[in-house]
Parts: structure tokens; sequence; C-alpha cells
């Protein structure tokens, strides 16, 4: 069973015609789960159900067993997800190292052990952690979001299109740390809109297509499926 599943969910928002049809999303501990698909498909939909931002009227979310289908998002942070939106994801009045002390606001322990490994895993965040958000490129907003997001000590880690708007080379280097987050056995479940790239390093890829899914199987499988390449990967 995996730690993470977002099982036959069908909903949208408010009152509104439905977005997800029976969509299944899930994540084990350690794996890079990847949402890909064209636009409008449901990407962040689906990760936003899980996250609890949505009503759901059929399916359910299940995390490490337990039904979590009534909590609000911020008991689900508490029960071990954390979430980075695409957009308005820091706060760029505050210092770096505020933004990373935000993101402990539920830690009623020590947290400087834990600003230690984001510092690590984001040297740049250390070098600039006295600098406000606000003054930081693109890609190093992405990472103080992030690294915010691992203050909580997820066992969870939701990521909506972490790469949007970042340059090629930045991109790889996000890629290269949410593999090393993954490899501190916190699992990774990621909307991207570079799908070529992102299926590349992930363990398990789902393929939306108007809310359902069309293709499930491992990143490397997809990338070789001649109808994904063709219809989603531009050949």
């Amino acid at each position: 069973m995996s730690y993470l599943i977002g099982e036959n969910m069908t909903g949208g928002y408010g009152k509104g015609a439905d977005i997800l049809h029976d969509c299944t999303i899930a994540v084990d501990k350690g794996e890079i789960a990847v949402i890909v698909g064209p636009n409008g498909a449901g990407k962040s939909t689906a990760m936003k159900a899980v996250f609890g931002m949505l009503s759901l009227h059929g399916g359910s979310v299940r995390l490490d067993g337990k039904d979590i289908g009534k909590l609000s998002p911020q008991a689900r942070v508490h029960a071990g997800m954390g979430f980075v939106p695409q957009n308005a994801n820091v706060f760029t009045s505050m210092t770096v190292q505020e933004n990373l002390e935000m993101g402990a606001y539920i830690r009623e322990d020590d947290f400087t052990g834990t600003m230690e490994k984001v510092f690590d895993l984001f040297p740049i965040l250390k070098e600039k952690r006295k600098q406000h958000a606000g003054e930081l490129s693109g890609g190093q907003r992405q990472q103080v979001a992030v690294g915010r997001a691992l203050m909580t000590k997820p066992k969870v880690l939701m990521l909506d299109e972490p790469t949007a708007g970042v340059s090629p080379i930045v991109m790889d280097e996000l890629f290269d740390r949410i593999i090393e987050v993954a490899r501190l056995g916190i699992a990774i479940l990621m909307v991207e809109q570079n799908a070529r790239q992102a299926l590349n390093i992930a363990d398990k890829g789902y393929v939306l297509v108007q809310g359902r899914n069309r293709f499930t199987d491992t990143g490397a499988a997809l990338l070789a499926n001649p109808e994904v390449r063709k219809s989603f990967l531009g050949g």
C-alpha cells in the first residue's frame, strides 16, 4: 500500500462541474511521483484534492493507511504533509531565515538542526539568510519555498510546478535537490510542466487528460512509451 494515495477522486471547486473523474494518484516514502499532462488536464487540481483544498464527492485520500478526507489542509500539515504552491510561496518582505522560521510554526521542539539541514541542501540560502526573499532570483525563491516546507519535517512534500519560470540550468539544479530530499525518505509528489525532464527523475508518473488517468507507469516506461512521447512529450 502506498504511503499517500488519493484514490478514485471525483470532484471540483465549489458547485462547478467536476474537474477530476475517478483519478488516482499515489506515492511512497522515498519515491518521486510526477503528475504531467496538457494544460487544463487537472494536474494541480489533483494535488490540491490530495491536500484537502477542494471537496471530493467520490473517492478517498489516505495517509499511512488512515483516511484523511475530512482533515483541513492545516490538519494535513500537522499529519506530515508539506505543500509548496506555484505562486506567492515566499514572504517577500521577510529574510530567508525568517521565511524558514515561519515554516517551523507547528514545531514545539528545537528546529535549528532542521534549518542546518536545509542550509546544507541549499547552500545559497545560508549565504543569503539575512537577505529579504523579495530580492532573490526566481530559482532562489523556489529554494526558500521548498526549504520552508521542509522545516515542518514532512513525511510527504508536494510541489506544484516547482520549476515554473526558471532557466534550464536552475531547473536541473532544483531537480537534483528534489532527488536529495527523496533520498532522505520523504515522499515527493510533484506537478510539473517540463514533463520530459520531470519523468526523467520520477520513480512513478501519472499522465492526466481531462481529469482522468490516461497513463500510469514508471518514469522510464512513460518516457519510452511511443504514444506518450508523441502526444505529450513532443515526439
